[in-house]
């Protein structure tokens, strides 16, 4: 019976509503994630010799490392502090892409020329490479890694920006604006930005799964967060040496909950898109 009126019950929701479910489902359980990583105490992650190299059990679910610090604990740390990481950077890289797109789309052939020139330089060079690069030249940890992600992850949504901006301008109150005397910068506050902030919120939740993985990657390549941050990049680079003693439990937990929650930014970005798309509205 439960079955069958979950059933009937999906089946009465259209499109646009299940999307919206799912989108905060899913938007639940990563403000879960990241409240859980704040609130836990450092002491849930601290040496206990007693149970070290422990496998996955009721009391340690994820196992516990070479120095019996708690895996599940250690994880759910590790995802917030990355999730913050991201956000940060996200964040970030959307204001560059905000002004770059603007500028291109308003200030003239010369300014939309060399706006388009950085896309397309940037575009060129694989992100991964790009962000080693930076955070290397600011020196790593938490600064080096932010920067990078804010500093190259920008050039899509401006591209994105800059195509919306260019149709919002072709609309008739905006040339009704433009005669009556009102400055580039008027039109871009009061006509042109309400328009692009859907398009910047996708911008900014589709960026961060990127934002996320690179973090990590960099992380554990040693160029990222200091050895001391409980990061999922961190925790991957360490549990390597481990793994050919047979401590799968380090690797494996944090690595798919690594992937889980990147696929859920990118699920909720989607659907965000979705449900802000006309098209979609009333299927």
């Amino acid at each position: 019976m439960q079955l069958s009126n979950l059933r009937v019950f999906k089946q009465k929701l259209n499109k646009r509503q299940r999307t919206l479910l799912v989108s905060i489902l899913f938007s639940l359980i990563l403000c879960s994630v990241v409240l859980t990583g704040f609130l836990l105490n450092e002491d849930r992650i601290a040496t206990n010799l007693e149970v070290r190299n422990a496998s996955p059990s009721l009391d340690h679910l994820f196992g516990t490392d070479w120095l019996g610090r708690d895996m599940f604990s250690r994880t759910i740390m590790g995802l917030s502090l990355s999730i913050g990481v991201g956000l940060i950077g996200a964040i970030g890289s959307a204001c560059i892409s905000i002004i770059l797109g603007v500028v291109a789309a308003t200030m003239g052939k010369v300014a939309d020329s060399i706006v388009t020139w950085l896309i397309d330089l940037f575009l060129s060079v694989p992100h991964l490479v790009s962000l080693i690069l930076i955070a290397f030249t600011f020196g790593g940890g938490f600064k080096g890694i932010v920067l990078g992600i804010a500093l190259t992850h920008w050039p899509s949504l401006a591209r994105v920006i800059r195509s919306e901006v260019m149709q919002v301008r072709s609309l008739e109150f905006v040339q009704v604006s433009k005669k009556m005397g009102k400055s580039r910068w008027w039109i871009a506050k009061e006509h042109i930005m309400p328009h692009i902030i859907p398009q910047i919120l996708v911008g900014i939740l589709l960026m961060f799964p990127h934002a996320i993985l690179h973090e990590a990657a960099v992380t554990f390549l040693g160029l990222g967060l200091s050895p001391h941050e409980p990061a999922i990049g961190i925790i991957l680079s360490e549990s390597m040496r481990y793994l050919s003693v047979g401590m799968w439990w380090l690797a494996f937990f944090p690595g798919i909950c690594l992937l889980i929650i990147v696929r859920m930014f990118d699920k909720v970005g989607d659907h965000l898109r979705m449900l802000i798309d006309p098209h979609n509205a009333h299927r």
